[in-house]
């Protein structure tokens, strides 16, 4: 049996538990599906108590209601939720603000979500991982944001760039224990936030035309890449920030 058989035949995960941050909508909930229907246990954070209900109910997994924003709860529900063999931390938020008018509290909360609970979450999973001896794969859910510069989207901007950044660290410094941690960089992705920040026609044509495949991408195109990286095929990739934008760096 070949790999991709294994996949379609939902075994390439099965026997780990994997956690997915941000898991009510969109994104995180594409990759949940996709992993618990490829044999994982998926354990599923999400602020929303609603969404989570939905999504157990849709796929019999473990769920944690918490706000990633805060540190300490953060940390809790990443504890209760071990052991996890592999984790996708998802979760993100945009608030949209001119650099001249980037408040401060908003820049803070970004930073808090995007990036710091990045950064407690996998610090939790890792030090599991490694008390194990069990190895495990991480891969953080960024953005072409970190590479391009978008009005309005000077907080965003700046985690995607710092979720980048802490990528190649956790790689570097988790790699010798046999942890892989890679990034998925998307383009605009059609979930609630995104149509919420690209509903204006005029601004949407705008970047589409920067996109040669000329479309957005689905969650769930997204959520099969989260799965290869997390996946044996993937062994040897390791600190990569890889691009799902139809193309769109390559102009």
């Amino acid at each position: 049996m070949n790999a991709t058989d294994s996949a379609e035949s939902g075994e390439a995960f099965s026997g780990k538990r994997v956690l997915v941050t941000g898991a009510g909508k969109g994104i995180g909930r594409a990759t949940a599906v996709l992993l618990a229907a490829r044999g994982a246990s998926v354990v599923a954070l999400s602020r929303s108590a609603d969404d989570l209900r939905a999504l157990e109910r849709a796929i019999g997994c473990e769920t944690y209601a918490v706000d990633l924003a805060d540190a300490a709860a953060a940390r809790s529900a990443a504890q209760a939720a071990q052991p996890i063999d592999l984790l996708v931390n998802n979760a993100g938020i945009a608030r949209l603000q001119p650099f001249l008018e980037c408040a401060v509290e908003a820049f803070d909360e970004t930073m808090a979500v995007n990036v710091r609970a990045a950064m407690i979450v996998g610090q939790v999973c890792a030090r599991s991982m490694i008390e194990r001896g069990a190895g495990g794969a991480i891969v953080n859910v960024s953005s072409i944001s970190a590479q391009i510069g978008f009005a309005l989207h000077a907080a965003y901007c700046a985690s995607k760039a710092a979720l980048d950044a802490l990528t190649r660290v956790m790689a570097v410094e988790l790699g010798p224990q046999g942890i892989r941690v890679n990034a998925v960089n998307p383009t605009v992705t059609l979930t609630p936030m995104a149509e919420q920040a690209w509903s204006d026609p005029a601004k949407a044509s705008q970047m589409l035309s920067r996109i040669p495949l000329n479309r957005f991408a689905q969650p769930e195109e997204v959520a099969q890449t989260i799965a290869y990286l997390l996946g044996d095929e993937a062994r040897m990739i390791n600190g990569v920030s890889l691009a799902v934008d139809g193309g769109f760096l390559a102009r």
